[in-house]
């Protein structure tokens, strides 16, 4: 279920080619999925539970009180503990109150990704995005006369890759990390999509995107969610604030003639949703279509209140619906 209290504001979603001076941020918030909820959040940190196992991290916004007693908390499965750097999470580990399986399967619009306590406290699996997968099942749909295509950059362990292939795309799949690809692979086969047209790209996303640019390849959706820093396979360094607003140059071209849709999603930066939001409308100024920014956010259960986790900007050609 997906809660979306700016659904019935249009004046949140203007055209891409307009002045955006009165653009409204919109809120996009998940109630979570049978196999995810958010079950309580407060002093930094967020309760949550991921299939059969509850967890407890960090989250530096949850600036509140928690909801429920702290003996929830203390029985919470595992805890990820923080280390002395400057990143969120940087240098910490996790700590089992019980014994966890090095994996478990977590079920989300007919496909399993594989749940795993890593050392950057991710699990795998970002609920807050289920929205944004929504919306591209709606924008695959579409399409007509043809096989939908589906360009996945950054794509880390698959889920928005494997959705797509599942409503029948064809999807390329980018990542720079060998372990992340390897992961995605796994989730490919617990889904059951082993004879699905995924490509897997192990190359820096930037150099991959000029690429398909000479090459004058096009997709229908192309999905943008790049961390803070990164590295790629030779070493290329990412850096958000000095190299999304190149590739998302590059990627304007690869948007498909007629209906065609691009979401890009932003973590831990500082930075505001009307940052990338006029980068995106410069982009594609040239094209019209719609285009809505704001937050994702999750809900949480004890306390009902909208927990924010990342920024977004999402654009759908004029021939599509908004």
């Amino acid at each position: 279920m997906v809660a979306d209290p700016a659904s019935e504001d249009t004046k949140g979603v203007r055209p891409s080619g307009s002045d955006s001076a009165g653009t409204c941020l919109r809120v996009l918030a998940t109630t979570g999925f049978a196999d995810y909820a958010l079950l309580d959040s407060g002093t930094g940190r967020k309760l949550e539970r991921f299939g059969r196992f509850t967890v407890d991290r960090p989250e530096p916004q949850a600036m509140w009180q928690p909801a429920l007693e702290p003996g929830v908390w203390l029985r919470a499965d595992a805890q990820f503990k923080a280390g002395g750097g400057e990143e969120e999470g940087e240098g910490g580990r996790w700590y089992r109150n019980k014994p966890l399986p090095e994996t478990w399967a977590l079920k989300v619009l007919g496909v399993t990704v594989l749940g795993r306590l890593t050392s950057f406290r991710h699990l795998g699996l970002f609920p807050e995005q289920l929205p944004h997968w929504q919306w591209m099942l709606e924008r695959l749909g579409d399409v007509r006369g043809e096989t939908p295509r589906v360009l996945n950059l950054f794509a880390y362990t698959g889920a928005a890759s494997l959705i797509a292939a599942r409503a029948g795309a064809e999807v390329t799949h980018v990542d720079a990390s060998k372990r992340a690809i390897a992961w995605a692979k796994q989730n490919q086969a617990v889904s059951k999509l082993g004879e699905a047209p995924i490509r897997w790209i192990l190359e820096d996303a930037r150099k991959f995107v000029a690429r398909e640019v000479r090459r004058g390849k096009s997709y229908h959706v192309i999905l943008v969610d790049p961390p803070k820093f990164g590295r790629g396979p030779e070493g290329e360094v990412w850096d958000t604030f000095l190299h999304l607003a190149p590739l998302l140059r590059d990627c304007a071209p690869l948007l498909a003639p007629g209906r065609a849709a691009l979401v890009l999603t932003t973590y831990a930066i500082r930075a505001s949703a009307l940052a990338t939001d006029a980068l995106v409308r410069e982009c594609l100024a040239g094209r019209p279509g719609t285009l809505e920014s704001g937050e994702l956010a999750v809900v949480e259960e004890a306390g009902g209140r909208l927990l924010p986790t990342s920024l977004f900007t999402r654009w759908t050609s004029g021939d599509g619906a908004p």
